[in-house]
Order: structure tokens, then C-alpha cells, then sequence
């Protein structure tokens, strides 16, 4: 996938890694000129570089940069578009070393290959847990720094100059003695022979024109117009389409079809009948989804047919009873809690959650005997090549993945559910096959946020500071299943993330107990750990706080001792919305606090209560330390789209089971917030010089705490479950 229109050139500058200089060279001549130098993404078990003939010229490197005759650049980058800017910041990244405006770089996505592009943390190729910047900082700048000073190098060669009386600026060399000046494309061919250096220096901060500037995404104008490709939009000749319906019941089976009405609807070319689902397939989804709704479908719900929510929370309940994985003890919390002052007791409750991306689950298949063609918006796309290859029983190098932009992610486009279906139903058509999932379907069928039961317990000394926290984490462990090698002794490190916040406790413990439902699946939904803990914890501190009497931003800034960072957000956040103002009746603040992705986040909402129980976000300061920022206006935006997205969740969200059913199917009932209900938001970026952290999932995690503990303020009723619910806050 490309993002802008890819120019062609006679010679090219590619990037690449792992290049002795014997293959850097033998690569410049059989590319007629091209230049090659290292970019080196930190892969965790990549391929060594192969040496190849100038006859066969083929080399795969972990990314490239390519720069062509006429100057142009394209950057191919592993992690995926899907609405976060991480293409427009990660092109700033080589664009500010290598001294070339944005608008000369092109990108593309890079091709599923595990050995070349894993993401170093997880081990395969995805793009989550807010790494994309954090891991590619350093290595892409490198990329650049090292095409600059070749381009240099060639530059002065050529005018029988020291390089270091040139300079690069706007995609030229520069020789400001003589005035002389060549552009990049020119020197291809020369900087093609010239030898990789083996350190080049980067570029000292203060020195940065493009990075920390806030710069146009590239891909708004093909989004704006129309332009741009994702997953639901693929089209060549000959394509079909397909519509399904898959069991209600996770497990169910197909046991019996009607189907002569839906073959009757002009437009249907056939109906693919799998063991768990039944597919429509036609010219055009009218015709398929109109076909759908007259099938006739008779299922075996299978042993989770009685399956519901109370039989959920029952188990997590029964589970809570049990002693958890140790995450982290520190001192005696026992001893401790029979020895504080006061103790203090609280079990909070998180519910399912549904992603509802805009763009709703969709792949497209072209399958023939010797190769696999898919066509997707994937946060994983290996993953998504290897359950195609193995339904198909193809080789992987069989199966070609095409990434499209992504209309949304959240964690569930991580996922391959939706490749397998539509291979399956791809192998029973001889023609192409796009299947669609109606919203229904993506609702009813979804890789859900667990639903967490949690038990928390402090002990307060005389003066209300705590001397023992213990928090016993309890629901699905996601890692067990997607990334199994990290699910150590039955930890799942993820499930217990930020489970103390950033403070500090004389006495801790952390621990986790694994408790799985047959009746659903679940997965990453923005930051699944953080999401649901900063609830818990900021919650729980809140409640703290009250029982101590204390003021609740001094009562946390107390306990920031080890994270300077975190009380000045805290500090900074409580200062913009006016703490400690007065209020109107039935109006409160709420602080929340958090720690995640390597940065730190404090919010403060403003909200009011009406009688009738109706909550009305009215302001939310958000105070952001993500370290340095790339692009500011980007982490602006990911900080309103993820206070929507917390806000639609603490308001509405909640995915129910009935008969082993999901009851949600749609916007209607299961909501997000509206334009009408946006409160105003005040966003307030940290100027810091510290290596980048994470923000494409950094501001859900303290909406909710904020709400309901400013809710508890205006009305003094302690919320420890989510949805909010208006009736139970209704006054009498």
C-alpha cells in the first residue's frame, strides 16, 4: 500500500539493513547507480543480510529508504496506518536527519515478513502498544543521517571539496564557498559508490526544524478526498461479495439452510454453507445482504447455549476467592493491614467491551492452487499469512498480504477471525470474494476487553497515608493466547499493568488469577491493562482520600515520591481547571491519574448531575509528558479521539450475553458518545527533551476515573462499576 503516488527512476537510493559493504556495493551496480545504506530497525530475529549477484539484485532488508533520479523518497515503514498519524511521524523522523522537506518522501507499507519486520518488543509484526515512535526513534533517524552524509560525500567528491565544507538542505548539497549545488537525484549515482560510514552523528535537538513541529499528516488529503484505499474499499474485476451470518453462540454449529429465497434474489450467485456460519455470495452486498435476511437458518447452540453475564460475574466472583500469581510484593501488606488504623475495602467491576471501529471487519480473497492473495487493513499482518496458509494448506511465501489503511483499530484488527472465514468461503468460489461483516456482526462477534472482577484492600495509619495497597487483578489473560512466551508461571503482565498507578507503598502486592469464558473471546481493546487498573486504582485512591480526609490531588501528589513526571502533570492538570473552585449544586470535579506506555497523563473532569440522574461531561483538562513529541498536533488529536472513545465506554459501553448470546448489535445500544454531548477540552502538552513515549492509547485510561469521581463529588455516590447508570444516581 502507498499512501501518495509512487514516481519511478531510472536510479534509486534505497535504505536497507544489514549490508556488509561487499553487498552494498554489488547492490549499487545491478540498481544502475543506487545507493544502499543501512536503516536498522531493532528486529528481533532478522535474517542476515544475503549477498547477491548484480544479475539477480535482489536483497530483502528489514526497510528502505529509496530515493530516485528526480528526488523523490519512499520510505517503507512495518507499522500500520490506522488513523494514530504514525506515518507522518515516522517520516519526520528520517525527513529531519536527512534534510528533505516532507513532501518529497513517499510511504508504503512493507510486505508481511516476521524475519524482517517484528516489532522488537512483541516479537512479530503488529503495530500496538503505542511502540510505533518509541521503537523506531533512534533507527530511522540513523537511516536518514547515514543517506544525508553519502549524498554529502558524493557531493564534495565531486567537486574535489572536503566534505565538511558542504551541507545538505531541502534535498540539495550545498557548497557555500563556490555557491555550488546539486539535488539529491542527482547525486544517486554518485553516492552509490561511496562507502557506508560505519557511525554518523545525529542531530544535536536544538538543531531540530521538523521534528517537534506540528506538521499536516500526509495521508489527509487522500482521506479528505476520497482518495485513500482501506480494506472495505478494494475492487478489481471480477470481484464477488459476501455477506454472513455466523453462529450467535460462540461454539454453535449450522444444522439446517432455507435457502431458495435468498438464491431467488437478483444479484446471488451462491450460498457457501461452512459449519459455523452461513455466507451469501453476489455481484453487489444489496444483493447479499438482501439475500442474507431471507435465509432460513436453524443452529445447534452447542454447550454455551445458557451462557449470560450473572454466570460471568458469578465465576470471576468465585474466582476472586482464589490466591493470585504474585506480580509484585514488596513488605508484609498482611501484617500491615491488621495493624493500619483504618483499613479500607473495595471490589470494582469493568465490563465487556465492543472496538466498533467506523470501518467494520472485511478481507479480500484471491485464492487459486498456487497462491493466496489477501487484501485487508491488518494490525498483524504475518498473523493474518499464516492462517491463511494454513487453511489453504499453501507455504507462506504462497500467500501475499495487501495492508490498506486501517478505519480504525483498537486492538481488534490484531485479530485473523475474519481471514479465516473468508478463506474458507473464498476456497467454495471460483472467483475472487470480498467478505463484509455487517455491524451487527462486528459487534456480536468481536474479541472483546475482559470483563474484570478486582479486589483492592489499603490500610491507612493515623494521619490517612497508606501503609499497605493490595489489589488482586481478576478476568481472561489475552497474553496467554496471542503472545504465549510472555505468559510466564501464569502471569499475564498486561492484565496487571499500572495496578498500583505510579505511587509508592511501604507495603504491596500485586497478584493475578486467570479466570476464562467458554462462552466468548477476548483481546487488546486501546491499552487493555491500563484502561481498565487506572479505573481500579484511581478510584480506590479517590476513596482513600475520602476516608483520610485529604484533598484528593495533594493526597496523590503525596505519593509520587519515585515520579516527578507524574506530579507535575498531576500539579499542572489540577492548576488549568481551577481546583479547589466552587461549584454548583449537583456539579463536582474528579482527578484521575496514570503512568503507561512510557508516558504520563492526568486528567480532571468537570461534570453535572441532574435529578434525573443524566450526566453531563461539561470540561476535561487533559495535562500529557510523552516525552519529546514529534508531532504535537497529532498527540493533540489522539488525545480528543481517545477522551471520545474513554468517554463513549464510561457512558455506555457494556457488551451483555443472554443464552449465550450477545444482546448488543448496533449503535443504538451500544452507543458512543454524540456531537451534542462533547464537553470541552482543554489539552496541555508537556514540553520535555526525554526520549518519546506513547500516545496512541495514553488518554482512555484516566477518562472514566475522572467522571466517576467527580460524580462523586456532586453527588456523593461511589461508583466501582462501569457503565455509569443514570438510575443510580437519581436522586429521591
Amino acid at each position: 500500500m502507498k499512501s501518495t503516488v509512487d514516481r519511478g527512476g531510472a536510479a534509486q537510493v534505497v535504505v536497507s539493513s544489514g549490508l556488509t559493504r561487499r553487498s552494498f556495493l554489488s547492490l549499487s551496480v545491478a540498481l544502475g547507480g543506487g545507493l544502499v545504506v543501512p536503516l536498522i530497525f531493532p528486529v528481533k530475529g532478522s535474517r542476515a543480510a544475503a549477498t547477491r549477484s548484480p544479475a539477480s539484485a535482489t536483497f530483502a532488508p528489514n526497510g528502505f529508504i529509496r530515493v530516485t533520479t528526480d528526488g523523490r523518497i519512499s520510505v517503507i515503514i512495518p507499522y500500520v496506518e490506522m488513523g494514530q498519524g504514525v506515518y507522518t511521524s515516522l517520516t519526520m523522523l528520517i525527513a529531519e536527519e536527512l534534510e528533505v522537506p516532507i513532501s518529497k518522501i513517499d510511504v508504503e507499507h512493507a510486505p508481511a515478513d516476521d524475519q524482517l519486520y517484528a516489532n522488537p518488543i512483541h516479537g512479530f509484526q503488529n503495530t500496538g502498544d503505542s511502540l510505533s515512535v518509541r521503537v523506531t526513534w533512534t533507527p530511522l533517524r540513523m537511516a536518514g543521517a547515514t543517506a544525508r552524509t553519502m549524498l554529502v560525500c558524493a557531493a564534495a567528491a565531486r567537486w574535489n571539496v572536503p566534505a565538511d565544507s558542504c551541507r545538505a538542505e531541502n534535498a540539495e548539497v550545498l557548497h557555500p564557498p563556490s555557491g555550488r549545488r546539486l539535488t539529491y537525484g542527482a547525486l544517486v549515482a554518485d553516492a552509490a559508490v561511496m562507502p557506508v560510514p560505519e557511525k554518523v552523528p545525529l542531530k544535536d535537538p536544538a538543531q531540530f526544524k521538523l521534528i517537534g513541529t506540528s506538521t499536516p499528516r500526509i495521508d489527509t488529503v487522500a482521506k479528505s478526498t476520497g482518495v485513500a484505499v482501506y480494506g472495505i474499499d478494494v475492487r478489481f474485476p471480477g470481484l464477488l461479495v459476501a455477506s454472513v451470518a455466523s453462529s450467535p453462540v460462540k461454539g454453535g454449529r449450522v444444522v439446517k439452510v432455507d435457502d431458495h429465497r435468498a438464491k431467488a434474489v437478483k444479484g446471488v450467485t451462491q450460498i457457501v454453507v461452512l459449519d459455523d456460519a452461513v455466507a451469501v455470495v453476489g455481484e453487489h452486498t444489496g444483493a447479499t445482504r438482501k439475500g442474507l435476511a431471507l435465509l432460513d437458518i436453524s443452529w445447534d447452540a452447542g454447550p454455551q447455549g445458557q451462557y449470560s453475564t450473572e454466570t460471568l460475574v458469578a465465576e470471576l466472583a468465585a474466582a476472586s476467592k482464589r490466591n493470585g500469581v504474585v506480580a509484585t510484593k514488596k513488605g508484609d501488606v498482611a501484617a500491615s493491614l491488621a495493624t493500619a488504623a483504618k483499613r479500607v475495602d473495595a471490589v470494582y467491576q469493568i465490563p465487556l467491551l465492543a472496538h466498533t471501529m467506523m470501518e467494520p471487519m472485511n478481507c479480500t480473497v484471491r485464492l487459486s492452487r498456487t497462491h493466496c492473495e489477501l487484501w485487508l487493513g491488518s494490525q498483524a499482518a504475518t498473523r493474518a499469512q499464516s492462517a491463511a496458509a494454513k487453511i489453504t494448506g499453501l507455504p507462506l511465501d504462497a500467500v501475499e498480504v495487501h495492508n490498506q489503511f486501517l478505519g480504525g483499530g483498537f486492538g481488534r484488527r490484531a485479530e485473523f477471525d475474519v481471514v479465516e472465514q473468508a478463506v474458507r468461503i473464498a476456497q467454495k468460489v471460483d472467483r475472487p470474494v470480498k467478505l463484509i461483516w455487517s455491524r451487527e456482526e462486528d459487534v456480536q462477534h468481536g474479541f472483546y476487553r475482559p470483563y474484570y472482577y478486582d479486589v483492592l484492600s489499603a490500610g491507612l495509619d493515623s494521619s490517612g497515608t497508606p501503609v499497605a495497597w493490595s489489589h488482586r487483578v481478576v478476568g481472561s489473560s489475552i497474553i496467554a493466547r496471542i503472545m504465549p512466551r510472555f505468559f510466564k508461571a501464569g502471569l499475564d503482565e498486561d492484565a496487571v499493568e499500572g495496578a498500583y498507578g505510579p505511587y509508592t507503598f511501604p507495603n504491596l502486592l500485586i497478584d493475578y488469577v486467570r479466570q476464562e469464558s467458554p462462552a466468548l473471546n477476548t483481546g487488546f481493546w486501546r491499552g487493555v491493562g491500563s484502561t481498565h487498573n487506572a479505573f481500579m486504582v484511581e478510584g480506590f485512591i479517590d476513596e482513600l482520600a475520602f476516608t483520610a480526609k485529604q484533598d484528593p490531588v495533594r493526597y496523590r501528589a503525596n505519593l509520587l515520591c519515585e515520579h516527578p513526571r507524574a506530579r507535575s502533570v498531576l500539579e499542572r492538570a489540577a492548576s488549568l481547571a481551577k481546583w479547589g473552585d466552587p461549584l454548583p449544586t449537583g456539579s463536582g470535579r474528579g482527578v484521575a491519574l496514570a503512568f503507561a506506555f512510557g508516558s504520563y497523563i492526568s486528567n480532571v473532569a468537570e461534570v453535572s448531575v441532574a435529578p434525573s440522574g443524566d450526566v453531563r461531561i461539561k470540561r476535561i483538562v487533559c495535562v500529557v509528558d510523552c516525552g519529546r513529541a514529534i508531532n504535537p498536533d497529532t498527540v493533540v488529536a489522539q488525545m480528543q479521539s481517545g477522551i471520545v472513545y474513554g468517554l463513549s465506554a464510561a457512558l455506555y459501553g457494556r457488551i451483555t450475553l443472554k443464552n449465550g448470546r450477545v444482546e448488543q448489535s448496533n449503535f443504538h445500544d451500544y452507543r458512543a458518545l454524540r456531537t451534542d454531548q462533547m464537553p470541552q477540552l482543554d489539552i496541555s502538552l508537556v514540553i520535555s527533551s526525554e526520549d518519546p513515549g506513547g500516545v496512541g492509547e495514553l488518554a482512555v485510561p484516566c477518562v472514566a476515573p475522572a467522571v466517576v469521581n467527580a460524580i462523586f463529588v456532586a453527588t456523593g455516590k461511589r461508583l466501582r462499576t462501569l457503565p455509569i447508570k443514570p438510575e443510580e444516581l437519581k436522586r429521591a
